[in-house]
């Protein structure tokens, strides 16, 4: 059953306005050129479905989003509906980061794959993660950002759209699983995909 937050979200996620060059740098300065973050603890914007980013600067303006991202709160709290279909639209446009160029941890990648088909996470992220509608593009995002996203959801420190999802998902996992996680999905190669999509 979807939320009632949610169920807003759907009323205004289409028909975009266009972002400007002067605009985008605001989003750039933070969170990297093109999208593609090299701030610690601040994610990658780049090819994140519309939708998703509609949602989560809809949660930033109303102060939602259960954690500390003040400024993100701020930036959003004088966005207009149709800013933030602008947005939305502007952010799924750029292109995605790659993975990193130091290769991963091998161990760990096995350990992390196992996992992600036990608890069907592609279910929601897409085979490859790289998200749909309201859920987040996962493959290639910053491993210390995709840690901090899990832990504040295991937590409670984050909050979704009005359901326990996210926090239900990870909540019986160790941390040391969660930085497998992390790990996995920074790391993810172009084309990789897990075989449960349940």
């Amino acid at each position: 059953m979807r939320s009632p937050v949610f169920a807003a979200l759907l009323l205004f996620a289409t028909n975009a306005l266009a972002i400007g060059p002067g605009q985008a740098e605001l989003c750039f300065a933070c969170h990297g050129r093109g999208g593609v973050s090299t701030t610690p603890l601040t994610p990658s914007l780049g090819g994140q479905p519309s939708f998703f980013v509609v949602a989560q600067l809809f949660l930033f303006r109303d102060n939602r989003r259960g954690d500390s991202a003040t400024a993100m709160v701020e930036i959003a709290r004088g966005m207009s509906d149709d800013d933030l279909r602008a947005w939305g639209e502007f952010v799924s446009k750029l292109s995605p980061p790659g993975p990193p160029a130091s290769p991963p941890d091998a161990v760990r990648v096995a350990r992390a794959r196992t996992l992600l088909e036990r608890e069907h996470c592609a279910a929601c992220h897409n085979p490859d993660f790289s998200g749909r509608e309201q859920m987040p593009r996962l493959a290639n995002q910053r491993e210390d950002y995709l840690v901090k996203a899990l832990r504040d959801y295991k937590s409670g420190a984050r909050i979704g759209y009005g359901n326990a999802a996210m926090a239900e998902a990870v909540s019986g996992l160790a941390d040391s699983e969660l930085l497998d996680l992390a790990h996995f999905l920074a790391f993810l190669p172009a084309g990789a995909q897990t075989n449960s999509s349940r």
